[in-house]
């Protein structure tokens, strides 16, 4: 089943968010929320177009490693206005115009991202690896969509850790440095230690974590 463009139409129009109104047949039509300008949206494109779009979005697995102590999962507390809460969470942000004039867009933007949340600047003796170039995030409801980057970073000590690089209305409240027996802890409660559930990216994090898939 086809959607072309001239059965598209703009219902809301901001500058983070659109929604559309996909026809997909006579009289029968399906609500889609986008961060995209209407030329770019996922439901129109060609099958070729879609496998090769880029994300709007990347998210990071990032495992921390110490002298001093176990690999940990490098997770944080961000303020998520739609839910209302500090969500636990994982470095992620949008992909910038900016990033994809590099010959490598979505590694670009994960380490900017990482420096901008964690204050870690990663390293070329760093481990940085393609988990999956994209995945939709709630394809029911909008075709965000965001890559998934796993990161080993050593370093020498938790100096670096810091989030004063939060821009715009970036909410950070703290990080939560958890070993495997943690997270392990973390994914059989469902929530996290005030008591919250926690984001499905977050929980994908983890659990590659625990299986050792950044080890591979």
């Amino acid at each position: 089943m086809a959607i072309r463009k001239d059965n598209v139409k703009t219902v809301a129009d901001t500058r983070f968010v659109r929604v559309f109104d996909l026809q997909y047949e006579e009289g029968a039509h399906y609500y889609d929320a986008s961060r995209r300008e209407l030329e770019n949206i996922a439901a129109i494109k060609s099958e070729n177009d879609f496998n090769s779009m880029l994300p709007d979005a990347v998210s990071g697995f990032l495992v921390i490693e110490t002298p001093d102590s176990e690999p940990r999962l490098l997770l944080d507390y961000e303020y998520r206005y739609p839910t209302g809460q500090y969500m636990l969470s994982i470095p992620a942000g949008l992909v910038d115009e900016s990033d994809k004039e590099s010959d490598q867009p979505l590694f670009t933007a994960m380490k900017r991202e990482i420096y901008e949340e964690t204050g870690i600047m990663l390293k070329v003796t760093d481990d940085i690896r393609m988990v999956n170039p994209l995945v939709f995030n709630s394809p029911g409801f909008t075709d965000e969509c965001t890559a998934l980057i796993a990161m080993t970073a050593h370093l020498d000590d938790l100096s670096e850790l810091n989030q004063k690089g939060a821009v715009g209305s970036e909410k950070f409240a703290g990080f939560l440095l958890a070993t495997r027996e943690e997270v392990l802890r973390l994914l059989r409660d469902g929530k996290d230690p005030h008591g919250h559930r926690y984001p499905m990216v977050t929980w994908c994090a983890m659990m590659y974590f625990v299986s050792d898939l950044w080890k591979a």
